[in-house]
């Protein structure tokens, strides 16, 4: 396979011309994403949009949504997309400087199903990337994969003259909040730290809280795509420093942040605890359950094995699936289950809301729980808790990640396991613990994740994966 696809345009009469090369490197599992400017340039976005409105022209749609994020790179590459889309004579809905999840409402609240979020998430200043819908279906997978082939097979064949499609400007922040603000009612004010990162959920995010009866100390609202403060993820300790500090200094009752498109969460304590989102699963389970029960609850293979007694507990099914937001939507879809989420910070209320991934509505039925008890932190802090690892990556070569898990699934033994779970990567169970290898879809890296009633157990744990993987790639460097 080529390691690039040439992107074409069509004159009056229809013909073909060569126009940039599109890099297969920016084409990933879950969505597209690249460096600005060299593996992602104007031109490959706008090839990508035609093959998305074609593919929408095919299934009788007729609108996409586009969003962007606060990223410097985003007006020049919203732009190419929507002339890609309406190139094959497809209309485009402009909602502006959005998080993501407000792309996803959008295409609820107009009725299209479809839409584009321009999004370099919670990467580096110069990368950006495109989250794809159609038709109600998060594109993942062979649907991302096969969009070179079909640039290419473009650029070969004679294109059929259309109808330019519109472009249409329209402002869906005060839809979004007046909707969630009249679902979701806190039983009393709460003063809260909110961290925006510099990331586009600064501006809409403090809006809804406010709307909902917080008063805020905010952190870092202002929408800035160099990120001048610290990288906008919350999965990582060290960009929560800034918000446990504020909690602190302002009495804050707990402390929430927003990752770069506000769809993901993280939460603090008032004493500084980060309640990683395996944890505060466990509370919007409860809650969903206790209106729907025997649901099914969602939950990757990176979460706690403390979630599963949990769900069980009351009263609802647990289902482990595969990591990635686009594959647990699809079971969402598939299952009709309450709610679904990720380690990672993505959580999906399929109750109350529409099934996607939203950090800042989230945020609001967090709240909504916790403003019916005096200490919201103490209640977190009581959820099941084990010693834990974060996220630990094994750096390989391109590709040998996949190569790697696929060998510890036909040789690694792992003594003592009572089940060895093989839906994304190698996950063992013993009766005090857990250890999971599985291949990052994203980046080149093998992701590891441990936890165990005891350190002395999680030692054990780690030293078995550290054998099992050394016996299949003796030249791994192991990150603990």
């Amino acid at each position: 396979m080529n390691s690039q696809s040439q992107s074409t345009s069509a004159d009056g009469g229809g013909r073909a011309q060569a126009a940039d090369t599109v890099s297969r490197s920016i084409f990933k599992a879950y969505d597209i994403r690249g460096i600005v400017d060299k593996t992602l340039t104007e031109g490959a976005v706008k090839a990508v949009g035609r093959v998305l409105g074609g593919r929408a022209r095919k299934a009788g749609i007729d609108s996409i949504v586009i969003g962007r994020d606060g990223r410097l790179s985003g007006p020049k590459l919203a732009a190419a997309l929507a002339a890609g889309i309406t190139e094959s004579g497809v209309d485009v809905i402009d909602i502006g400087m959005v998080p993501t999840p407000l792309v996803y409402f959008a295409t609820v609240l107009t009725g299209s199903g479809s839409g584009v979020a321009v999004t370099g998430s919670h990467n580096p200043p110069e990368y950006n990337g495109l989250k794809m819908m159609l038709g109600g279906v998060t594109l993942h997978g062979v649907d991302i994969a096969s969009i070179p082939d079909e640039i290419e097979a473009a650029g070969q064949a004679q294109a059929a003259p259309v109808k330019p499609g519109t472009i249409t400007r329209r402002d869906v922040a005060n839809d979004y909040i007046d909707k969630v603000s009249a679902d979701v009612k806190l039983k009393r004010p709460m003063k809260i730290a909110v961290d925006a990162g510099n990331g586009v959920a600064g501006e809409v995010g403090p809006r809804l809280l406010k709307a909902i009866g917080c008063e805020l100390v905010p952190l870092f609202c202002e929408i800035d795509g160099n990120f001048p403060n610290h990288h906008p993820d919350p999965a990582h300790p060290e960009n929560l420093q800034d918000l446990i500090r504020a909690v602190a200094d302002n009495d804050c009752e707990l402390g929430l942040a927003f990752d770069g498109d506000g769809d993901r969460l993280g939460v603090v304590t008032r004493s500084g605890q980060i309640i990683f989102p395996d944890r505060q699963l466990m509370l919007y389970a409860k809650d969903v359950l206790a209106n729907r029960p025997g649901g099914q609850i969602i939950y990757d293979v990176k979460c706690t094995r403390n979630l599963a007694p949990w769900i069980r507990k009351h009263g609802g099914e647990p289902l482990m699936w595969r990591t990635g937001h686009s594959l647990i939507k699809a079971k969402l879809k598939e299952t009709k289950a309450p709610l679904a989420g990720e380690m990672s910070g993505h959580v999906f209320f399929n109750d109350r809301w529409y099934g996607f991934d939203d950090g800042i509505y989230t945020a609001a039925r967090l709240l909504e729980i916790l403003s019916s008890v005096a200490d919201p932190s103490a209640v977190l802090e009581a959820l099941p808790d084990s010693p834990t690892t974060p996220e630990l990556h094994l750096q390989t070569a391109e590709g040998e990640n996949y190569r790697l898990i696929e060998a510890l699934k036909q040789q690694a033994s792992f003594p003592g396991a009572t089940d060895v779970i093989t839906i994304d990567g190698v996950r063992a169970e013993f009766p005090d613990g857990f250890g999971l290898a599985r291949a990052s879809n994203t980046t080149p890296v093998v992701v590891l994740r441990f936890e165990a009633d005891t350190p002395e157990a999680l030692a054990r744990i780690q030293e078995g994966f550290r054998q099992a993987i050394l016996a299949v790639a003796p030249d791994a460097r192991l990150p603990y």
